[in-house]
């Protein structure tokens, strides 16, 4: 076995208290630095969105991530286990997944690697599937909003991973970035390194921003003072849910759900309760998810849920006008075809709006809008939503990305509540039309 020198001993002794000073320390208001923005790009075959991790890669943005993982390099450095560092990951470990082969994970650990050397356990949100692997140092490429220049690359607490855990996650990506409130989420890192405080935007699929900036939406885009901040101005809040069975999701207070088109309205029937996040088992409740393509209901809530769409598609259809609903078209349950005339605001099919009614302090509900849930199949209009039965611990509803998608959210984890615009297009914008200014 090879030696440790002096000198390599104290860089070593260095790195991990820099790990471990990333995780612990609070910056003064003083020291704060600029917000940071990522760029985000949607991946075509997976419909998942990723950020840009070391070399340019591709990160999978999961918003329930609770880590940052990546394959590592040929050699990488290692956290002692009796760190507080490695005892923050060991409570980041899923509760529940397939291990897959770990691999042989230290065969890649630098010579002077400590045998006591700190592992975690990825998750690969597509599969479940989980591995075993060194924690370490991850190298992030990210933008900031003034300071020069505007690429920074930070350090980033992280784990490696075995090439086998990347199955069903896009062609060039590497490893995933968690979005949860856990502490070594990304969001959550760059928070503590930075001193700007735990908030985050995403407006997928072009962008997420850290820290406190406004985001301009303008038409054109003109990030002077006095044009409109869409964090904020008018802007509809929802309080954030924690399940005890997923602790890095992100639940919204989901109470009911209607379907309302041309006037006529109707209610899913479903048993009072039946969309409510248990707090005690974790069982059931609404949850957001930037890695299920199209949002998914507990089969229950879906035969409500279609009811009252086929409903509302009966009574609300323009009159001398055939709307009728059509044989399935795989993954999709609802398909109609018929009379849909078209709309400019925005420029869309003319279809029903799904309204998802909050609670507990909500200033407005969520409203899934044509553009965010129409599918256009083989002539048909197909409704992006599915029903999968998740087990008898799983969600009621998940909304997925094509709900999330130019919906510009905005996640305050101080005051744990969501910001939301809802589909952009009604107000003219979109989310690839941000500019960023700060004061």
């Amino acid at each position: 076995m090879q030696k440790m020198s002096t000198s390599t001993i104290h860089v070593y002794r260095v790195i991990v208290s820099s790990l471990v000073f990333l995780l612990s320390c609070t910056v003064a208001t003083s020291d704060r630095k600029p917000p940071l923005i990522s760029r985000l790009v949607k991946d075509t075959a997976t419909s998942l969105y990723t950020t840009t991790g070391a070399d340019k890669a591709p990160l999978v943005v999961d918003l329930a991530g609770s880590l940052v993982w990546s394959t590592c390099p040929s050699t990488h450095g290692t956290v002692m286990c009796e760190s507080a560092t490695c005892a923050t990951a060991k409570e980041q470990s899923p509760p529940r997944c397939r291990y897959v082969d770990g691999g042989r994970f230290w065969e890649n650990r630098k010579p002077w690697s400590p045998w006591c050397a700190c592992t975690a356990h990825p998750l690969n949100p597509v599969t479940g599937e989980c591995s075993t692997g060194d924690v370490t140092s991850l190298a992030m490429e990210i933008s900031n909003t003034t300071e020069q220049p505007p690429e920074e690359s930070l350090a980033i607490v992280g784990a490696c991973a075995p090439g086998h855990l990347l199955r069903s996650l896009p062609a060039r990506a590497t490893g995933v970035a968690g979005f949860s409130r856990g502490p070594l989420s990304l969001p959550s890192q760059l928070a503590a390194q930075r001193g700007f405080g735990n908030r985050f935007a995403l407006c997928l699929p072009i962008f997420a921003t850290f820290g406190d900036t406004p985001v301009y939406l303008s038409i054109p885009p003109d990030p002077r003072p006095g044009t409109i901040d869409f964090t904020t101005s008018g802007v509809a809040h929802t309080p954030l849910l924690t399940s005890p069975a997923n602790a890095g999701g992100y639940y919204i207070p989901v109470k009911a759900i209607s379907v309302s088109w041309h006037g006529a309205d109707a209610t899913a029937q479903l048993p009072a309760g039946a969309l409510d996040l248990d707090v005690r088992t974790g069982r059931g409740g609404v949850v957001l998810s930037t890695v299920t393509p199209h949002a998914t209901m507990r089969p229950d809530v879906f035969r409500a849920f279609a009811r009252a769409f086929d409903d509302a598609i009966t009574r609300g259809k323009i009159p001398m006008t055939t709307v009728e609903r059509v044989p399935a078209t795989k993954p999709f349950e609802l398909c109609y075809r018929g009379g849909f005339p078209r709309v400019k605001v925005p420029w869309s099919w003319d279809v029903p709006r799904i309204v998802l009614e909050l609670g507990d302090g909500a200033t407005r509900n969520w409203t899934v809008d044509n553009n965010n849930y129409v599918v256009e199949v083989d002539g048909a209009l197909c409704v992006g939503i599915l029903p999968v039965d998740g087990g008898p611990g799983g969600p009621a509803m998940v909304i997925g990305g094509k709900q999330l998608e130019n919906n510009l959210l905005v996640f305050d984890l101080e005051k744990q509540r969501l910001r939301f615009t809802g589909l952009l297009d009604r107000a003219l914008t979109s989310c690839n039309r941000a500019t960023f200014y700060r004061n």
